[in-house]
């Protein structure tokens, strides 16, 4: 069943999979959420759902499940309750989100001058056009979607008429969507320790040095700054070192305009430490050895935003024939299936959707296993996962 897709009902799929047998769990469910109608979304998956994942799942194996801000904490307890520990919550913040606010002004004057207060109706309103476009008709052409006239959507910009709705102008339902939440959580350990669990089914860890931050791998030399004299003694300067990026953080962020810009400039300084002692009784702790000094830190500047991984997604990536409403960036998902995925492991994605955790597994040779019910989107992930492999034959000649 490994580096395969199978067109049918995940719980029943899982079923052929022997117990203990995947490594990770990387998956974006649905939602609960009723999205753009699609029958699918209407209910978080059920405990049932996950209690046959985590029977599949190997002891300490790590999951992350996707969901959305209104009903992650539905999701989470799904996953508590068929027997996963939740160990954190992993935040996707993004710029590219639209408002699905309904305008109270303008409900109350449709109310008022048509009794029906649906914005199905606001097009049948009338006033003064205010200057300027409502700000989401101004980016939806930059984010993929058809270009909007803005013509065509004047009675959602006018000027309110009745006295009932002036005092609602400027009132909404709902915030701009800008994050998507995973749920970190793990199955139980088997073992007494993690590292006999370790040792024994090669997870319950997470791939910490493999997810740094910024691993530019720059080389920094250590100068006088970092002799000292005194109660600590005289310490050697440190020798070169490697910068291998910042510890991974439970944010990550798409590096768009409307996300960075909310980040302070901030400055990181570096410092001489792990000074080790040569066993000769100089003053009080003894002279350091050279060999044990290190330069930790980072030494630059700049916005706060380079603490966090930086999931930009190509424009190119979705591909003309993925119609699907709630693709997620390919790097996005390179990066959280490299996180809790071993080295030769397989991750197992039980809501396949349009197949990017595939692509992703593909990409950083990790093997996959996944599920999709949906015929349709079943075709799109198999003829995304084609044209990976062509293209990969074509890189080999």
């Amino acid at each position: 069943m490994i580096n395969k897709v199978y067109n049918e009902d995940c719980l029943q799929g899982m079923k052929r999979i022997a117990d203990n047998s995947v490594d990770s769990i990387v998956t974006d469910p649905p939602y609960g959420l009723s999205f753009m109608g699609k029958k699918w979304d209407y209910n978080v998956p059920k405990v049932e759902v996950w209690k046959e994942a985590l029977r599949i799942l190997k002891p300490g194996g790590y999951a992350l499940v996707a969901c959305g801000t209104r009903t992650q904490h539905r999701m989470a307890v799904n996953l508590e309750d068929a027997g996963f520990e939740i160990r954190d919550i992993v935040a996707w913040v993004y710029g590219s989100g639209f408002p699905k606010s309904l305008n109270i002004s303008k409900s109350i004057e449709n109310k008022i001058t048509t009794g029906n207060a649906s914005k199905n109706g606001f097009h049948k309103l009338k006033g003064k056009r205010r200057s300027g476009r409502i700000g989401m008709y101004d980016t939806v052409e930059e984010q993929g979607f058809r270009k909007v006239n803005p013509d065509q959507l004047g009675a959602f910009d006018l000027e309110a008429q009745t006295d009932e709705a002036k005092k609602y102008e400027g009132w909404g339902t709902a915030l701009k969507p800008a994050m998507e939440l995973f749920t970190l959580c793990r199955k139980p350990l088997s073992e007494k320790t993690v590292a006999e669990n370790v040792i024994k089914w090669g997870t319950g860890g997470i791939n910490i040095d493999g997810c740094r931050v910024g691993s530019d791998n720059i080389t920094t030399q250590g100068g006088d700054k970092f002799k000292g004299e005194g109660i600590y003694n005289k310490y050697n300067t440190c020798k070169k070192t490697e910068h291998i990026g910042r510890f991974p953080a439970n944010l990550i962020h798409d590096g768009s305009e409307d996300v960075t810009k909310h980040f302070p400039n901030t400055k990181s300084k570096a410092s001489m430490r792990g000074v080790g002692l040569t066993g000769k009784t100089e003053k009080i702790y003894g002279k350091g050895n050279p060999d044990f000094n290190t330069l930790r830190g980072h030494n630059d500047s700049g916005s706060a935003s380079r603490f966090f991984y930086c999931a930009k997604a190509s424009k190119a990536e979705r591909g003309e024939s993925n119609n699907h409403p709630t693709v997620k960036p390919i790097a996005l998902m390179e990066y959280l299936c490299k996180l809790i995925t071993p080295i030769d492991g397989i991750a197992l994605d039980p809501f396949m959707g349009s197949g990017t955790t595939a692509i992703a597994c593909i990409n950083i040779n990790r093997k996959y296993i996944g599920f999709e019910i949906d015929k349709g989107y079943y075709d799109i992930i198999m003829k995304r996962i084609e044209d990976k492999q062509k293209k990969s034959q074509e890189r080999l000649f």
